[in-house]
């Protein structure tokens, strides 16, 4: 076999994320976004070493269990994996994939609990990064997600799933706006143009919602005309902020050198069990509230109770974990990078009229050396690509009596766990929580304790 080579093979299972694994003549080939039971024609597009990968050009025959979408956008749009997979399978694929993961790190025996569904299998996104772009070259603006397999075209995705209308209206609405003004996107090879991303975010048990267009400084933007075209918009909930950010950076991703607010000011309230938090344009919060709810009830369940107990939350975002915990406890200091979101974490400790939280802005490597306390309970929630090599041992050194470990991305768990392993600890009990129904990805939560 050699690089564009068009083959035809079966599916035999899938990985971890979303790879389809395949034999053919004897030679393991993974097929990204294959599903187990499939036959597929796929051209291989990668070869190096004994890693052989291939793209799917067509599905010749479906899996046995597969059922068809009502989705208008998929498969084309990268946004989704699995809107062709019923959903008890989808629990089925992501429990047993976290589970073959653990097994390969893990020689002792360990608690793996059921995985817990989401409360909402569609319309369950609270945020949103729609791009900027087009379908096909020099075509028509669009505004949406990333076509599949595409780092360029942009699918208009007026209709998606995973978000309730007021989403799809704010989008449809915006869209047809800068289509009739002949505004440019930004083009990522010329380095020109001006409309980024629009992101959206929306409470659920408040319908706040926030929107915040990002552009480059290229052109500029008619504040009242775009202002007063969103409040105009027949929206189920109430915009509550309207900003303006400016990001002429050239990495792919929704962030601001500067920002303006248009409207109201950068925060809405969502409420998880019982607790208040203000989330700005930027700062990082579960993308589904009711699975959020879910999730940190099993954490709270895992470390049982926290009265009289000084728990660090690493990793802390905008401090939804520690203050979840903080009630019956002694002390909790979180450490969040992003400052913004320090920002909003010691705001919802006063909004919740915690005394005991305090969270410092900065990088966990570096500010764990300040810590002075001695931790009962340390709760990790890190990035997808885990936790930093130089900062696992500083972390473990603190040696208490409890660690969880929350992780969206189960191959850093087969990276992390094994340093606790050879510093006396052992996983007791794991637990997956669906947060991404229709995708491939899932949360995990790991109970370490000291042996």
């Amino acid at each position: 076999m050699k690089k564009g080579d068009i083959i035809e093979v079966n599916i035999n299972s899938i990985e971890f994320p979303n790879k389809g694994r395949a034999t053919y003549e004897g030679t393991d080939i993974i097929i990204k976004g294959a599903l187990p039971g499939q036959k597929v024609q796929a051209r291989i597009s990668k070869k190096r070493n004994d890693v052989i990968e291939a793209k799917v050009l067509e599905v010749l025959e479906k899996a046995k269990f597969e059922v068809e979408s009502d989705c208008k956008h998929f498969p084309d749009c990268g946004g989704c994996s699995y809107q062709n997979v019923p959903y008890e399978k989808q629990l089925e694929i992501k429990s047993s994939q976290v589970k073959s993961i653990l097994d390969n790190v893990l020689t002792e025996s360990y608690e793996f609990l059921p995985i817990v569904e989401s409360p909402k299998r569609f319309e369950y996104r609270n945020k949103m990064e729609f791009s900027f772009g087009d379908e096909v070259k020099d075509g028509p603006l669009s505004l949406g997600m990333h076509k599949r397999n595409s780092f360029m075209s942009i699918i208009n995705t007026d209709n998606c799933k995973i978000v309730d209308e007021d989403f799809r209206k704010v989008l449809c609405r915006i869209l047809a706006y800068f289509q009739g003004n002949s505004q440019t996107y930004y083009h990522k090879n010329s380095k020109t143009g001006f409309l980024r991303y629009l992101l959206v975010r929306k409470t659920v048990k408040t319908e706040e919602i926030l929107i915040n267009l990002i552009t480059t400084s290229q052109e500029n933007l008619n504040d009242k005309e775009f202002v007063d075209l969103i409040l105009n918009l027949d929206l189920n909930g109430t915009v509550k902020c309207i900003a303006h950010s400016i990001y002429d950076g050239v990495a792919d991703v929704a962030r601001a050198d500067e920002m303006e607010i248009l409207y109201g000011e950068d925060k809405i309230v969502e409420e998880l069990l019982c607790l208040k938090f203000n989330i700005s344009s930027f700062s990082f919060f579960q993308t589904n509230s009711l699975g959020a709810e879910k999730l940190y009830s099993i954490v709270r369940d895992f470390i049982g109770g926290t009265k009289d107990k000084v728990l660090f939350d690493l990793y802390s975002g905008t401090g939804t974990i520690g203050q979840i915990l903080a009630p019956t406890a002694k002390k909790v200091i979180g450490i969040e990078i992003v400052e913004e979101a320090v920002e909003k974490a010691n705001e919802n400790a006063k909004l919740n009229n915690l005394n005991n939280c305090t969270f410092i802005a900065g990088d966990v490597l570096e500010k764990i050396d300040e810590l002075s306390d001695k931790p009962d309970i340390i709760v990790l929630d890190p990035p997808r690509e885990g936790i930093h090599p130089k900062a696992i041992q500083k972390i473990i050194n603190y040696k208490p009596e409890t660690f969880i470990y929350i992780s969206c991305k189960p191959t850093s768990l087969e990276k992390d766990l094994p340093v606790f392993l050879d510093n006396g600890y052992k996983v007791t009990k794991v637990q997956c929580v669906d947060m991404f129904p229709q995708t491939p990805h899932v949360e995990t939560v790991v109970l370490i304790e000291k042996e």
